[in-house]
């Protein structure tokens, strides 16, 4: 974590912004910046909003705040804006080093985030969810759990939905769902305790991977931004499910809240495993694994965290094995997109890492065609390469990575082609494949060399695909 992130003077009580000059710095695409805007508009600040793109790209989120009384200060950022703020709540994509925010620090001006004005506000039972891998598809699973349980359940935070609008009007019999990046972790408070109403729990920890190391500099410290979820956990009663079997979580013991061990790949008498068919907690039996309709393996591990999740918070045994059956799958997370001209195409579009492409990789049966590429993070292919001897018949690679990861692959012994563009790729894969042999898309690196996001490019791939 930074120092930066969590130092510094803290905000005006929610209660009190009538009035107060607020900027808000990042509005974004996928909600979390009109959400805070709405909320503090209607709190009566005078609220800036500042993004350095331009109408034309924002035009969704500008039009979500249509009629408000704000000011949008769009393709640049202005210092007096920071400077001369009274509070500043900076996206989470905003690294904590950023010259605006330091500019903010260094004039006295406190710096929040969304996901902090919520859990001051919440009164609800929160339960949250970080990792490298999987976090999304565990709390999508884990929501789907609760709701058939008969819990008042929601769904929110790096997921794609801001809750921050809602918590006034949720309850303490309301179950909140939080998905938590690295980033939002990182912004986090020091003290992430104090003020704050909502009860966090339980939290889970699914892996720590490399990733994102351009943002934190090293493992070590992205290790330490996903550790800060433990700050959150209730200190009287508190879970955290954690891999047991990941060594960089090894010494993260409990303080006052429970240690629940997650066994990937062992069978265990003590924490949550898969025996005898079973996911259990203990000797408990939550479900049988083969009425799970989830594609990819590692969506038994991600299932099993949420079984777990959901059993701590008082979810009955019988409940969560008769909805297993009934779960449903996020998109783009090793989504069958059917048959295109004999050929089945799984869609992994999520993958922006190496690591995410092993795992699904690892679910594919032998002599499959893979798609992989765009803007290669800071992070070795040499283990991808290798994985991919002996399973893929043929790699495709697109974008910005064309320049780099051909030779980590032919240096493997793994058979690849290059086309610059997404589209030709597909053109190129299709004419390539023999009968009967599957196409799966997983680029293991950012989209940012074409598209605005994993979503965008996934989607792109699908246009792309033949008739």
């Amino acid at each position: 974590m930074s120092a930066d992130a969590s130092t510094g003077p803290a905000h005006p009580p929610l209660s009190e912004l009538g009035g107060r000059r607020v900027t808000v710095m990042g509005l974004g695409l996928f909600g979390g910046g009109a959400s805070v805007a709405r909320f503090l508009a209607r709190r009566g600040a005078q609220v800036t909003v500042t993004d350095l793109r331009g109408e034309v790209e924002l035009e969704p989120a500008l039009r979500e705040l249509a009629g408000l009384p704000l000011r949008f200060v769009l393709g640049a950022h202005h210092d007096e804006d920071f400077a001369q703020a009274e509070l500043v709540v900076a996206n989470p994509a905003v690294a904590p080093r950023n010259r605006y925010l330091q500019l903010a620090r260094s004039a006295g001006v406190p710096i929040a985030s969304e996901i902090e004005f919520f859990l001051e506000l919440c009164p609800a039972r929160v339960v949250a969810v970080t990792g490298t891998q999987g976090k999304s598809s565990t709390c999508h699973t884990l929501h789907q759990l609760l709701c058939g349980a008969g819990f008042p359940a929601h769904l929110g935070g790096n997921i794609g939905r801001s809750l921050v609008e809602e918590a006034d009007s949720l309850t303490e019999r309301d179950v909140v769902v939080l998905e938590l990046s690295s980033y939002q972790l990182e912004a986090l408070p020091s003290s992430t305790s104090a003020g704050r109403k909502a009860r966090v729990e339980a939290v889970a920890v699914t892996n720590v991977l490399a990733d994102h190391l351009e943002r934190h500099g090293t493992l070590e410290a992205y290790a330490a931004a996903k550790r800060r979820i433990l700050e959150l956990v209730d200190s009287s009663a508190g879970t955290a499910v954690l891999p047991a079997e990941c060594p960089r979580l090894a010494n993260w013991r409990p303080g006052s809240w429970q240690r629940l061990d997650l066994w990937s790949t062992r069978a265990s008498p003590r924490g949550l495993s898969i025996r005898d068919g079973c996911f259990r907690l203990h000797d408990e039996p939550l479900g049988q694994v083969d009425q799970l309709r989830l594609p990819g393996e590692f969506q038994r591990e991600n299932t099993l965290a949420a079984l777990g999740l959901a059993r701590v918070l008082g979810a009955p045994a019988q409940a969560l094995a008769k909805s297993i059956p009934s779960l449903v799958g996020l998109p783009h997370r090793m989504q069958d997109l059917g048959l295109f001209r004999g050929h089945r195409v799984i869609d992994n579009g999520v993958s922006t890492t190496p690591d995410s492409t092993i795992s699904a990789v690892r679910s594919m049966h032998p002599g499959f065609t893979l798609l992989l590429g765009g803007q290669p993070k800071q992070l070795p292919f040499e283990e991808l390469a290798q994985a991919l001897v002996g399973r893929a018949r043929r790699v495709g690679v697109f974008g910005a990575a064309v320049e780099s990861l051909p030779a980590v692959l032919r240096t493997a012994g793994v058979e690849c082609f290059v086309a610059r563009a997404l589209d030709d790729s597909v053109q190129s894969a299709f004419e390539l494949m023999q009968p009967g042999e599957e196409l799966l898309f997983s680029p293991a690196c950012a989209s940012f060399d074409a598209f605005l996001n994993f979503r965008e490019r996934a989607l792109a791939f699908r246009r792309a695909l033949p008739s």
